[in-house]
């Protein structure tokens, strides 16, 4: 039987909706808040939520706050963000937050890191959306030496600290775990070589099957001591008695989930930024493979199913899927993202029902979460010798 975890992926999209028809956003927390509950009495694994900034893709602009409230309603279930925007934040606060989160959760966040996809966004916020990456790994460094050293005295192209003083040290040693979210080939790389966890969720199965096999790839090659670090994979997932019900009660809603709520950013001034691409003026492998599959996606339930993007079935046939999925490429942790568009809050919580109660079992799952150490020695050493800047 193959070892396999499980988490569930909470995007809140309908907050945004149901705001712009005289809904209540604090409705729509509850209710997940109630999920959240539920996930953990199942046996799910992971909790995981995203953070967007004037989106509509997610309702979650401060993570950290909900999953304040997520923590303090659940008992076992790992808690994160996939992601928090790394640019978006001044570093040092961030780090004491998301320590301060995992006080409040005994120890369950995990901390899921990127440096953002949507020019827009960057726009909106005055910041430089193609100097995101050096922002990304430059706050990241800095992150880690909030959660391990003393103090942090930094003296960065884009933040500069003079003996800040951080509180409180995170609650797991030597930090939580840091996981990257990852879609190019060089993102896998990087996040190879660091030796952090690493997540995807947007390209088609092939490509992720090599992108998978390559981040193993360079992992082995940089000889680190183990385990290796975990590896996941997001998909969409609705399940119901027979195949052809789970069709007929989910292809609507995974079909709308691609446009719901989009006016809301394209029928402004900034819109999607200055492209209608959305990634600005960047052109390439990941950036085109990613406007195909948007495309594609919003047009055709077939190119879902098909390309490994979305899984919709019986509890048998989304079983086996995730099987043949996982002999392919390879992942660790399996997240399913049940709330798709604006499908039914019954809906939704019978294929979360079934899912634990009928795919769980058919994989062999450690009694608690796999976490390995996230921060290799070497860079701990490394961290710990670096001179303060004068």
């Amino acid at each position: 039987m193959t070892t396999l975890e499980f988490g569930a992926w909470a995007a809140l999209r309908p907050v945004i909706i149901e705001e712009r028809h005289g809904g209540v956003a604090a409705e729509a927390y509850d209710a997940d808040i109630r999920e959240a509950r539920l996930l953990d009495e199942l046996g799910y694994q992971y909790y995981w939520i995203i953070e967007h900034q004037a989106s509509y893709v997610g309702a979650i602009t401060t993570p950290s706050v909900f999953l304040a409230a997520v923590a303090r309603e659940t008992e076992r279930i790992r808690i994160g963000a996939m992601i928090w925007v790394l640019p978006f934040h001044n570093p040092v606060q961030l780090a004491e937050e998301v320590a301060m989160l995992d006080h409040l959760s005994h120890g369950r966040v995990e901390f899921g890191t990127g440096i953002g996809m949507a020019e827009h966004e960057f726009i909106r916020m005055g910041l430089d959306f193609y100097q995101r990456r050096e922002m990304g790994e430059e706050a990241l460094e800095i992150i880690e030496r909030a959660w391990t050293l003393p103090e942090v005295t930094y003296d960065g192209r884009f933040w500069k600290f003079n003996e800040m003083l951080p509180r409180p040290l995170p609650y797991q040693k030597p930090h939580p775990p840091i996981w990257i979210a990852a879609h190019s080939l060089r993102a896998f790389e990087w996040a190879a070589e660091q030796n952090y966890d690493v997540a995807s969720n947007v390209s088609t199965d092939d490509e992720m099957v090599e992108k998978f096999t390559h981040y193993r790839k360079v992992w082995a090659e940089c000889e680190y001591p183990g385990p290796m670090p975990r590896q996941m994979l997001v998909r969409p997932v609705h399940i119901a008695e027979t195949d052809a019900k789970a069709r007929e009660e989910a292809e609507r809603y995974l079909m709308e989930s691609m446009r719901l709520g989009r006016e809301m950013v394209v029928d402004t001034r900034v819109g999607v930024g200055t492209h209608p691409r959305g990634k600005g003026k960047e052109n390439n492998r990941y950036s085109r493979a990613n406007a195909r599959i948007f495309a594609q996606s919003r047009n055709s339930y077939d190119f879902w199913i098909d390309e490994g993007l979305a899984l919709i079935g019986s509890p048998e046939t989304v079983a086996r899927q995730i099987a043949e999925k996982q002999a392919r490429i390879g992942f660790t942790v399996f997240v399913a993202n049940h709330r798709i568009g604006m499908m039914p809050a019954d809906l939704v919580e019978r294929s979360i029902r079934l899912f634990a109660e009928e795919v769980f079992p058919a994989f062999e799952r450690p009694t608690e979460p796999v976490v390995p150490q996230s921060l290799a020695a070497e860079r701990l050493e490394r961290i710990a010798e670096i001179k303060p800047v004068p």
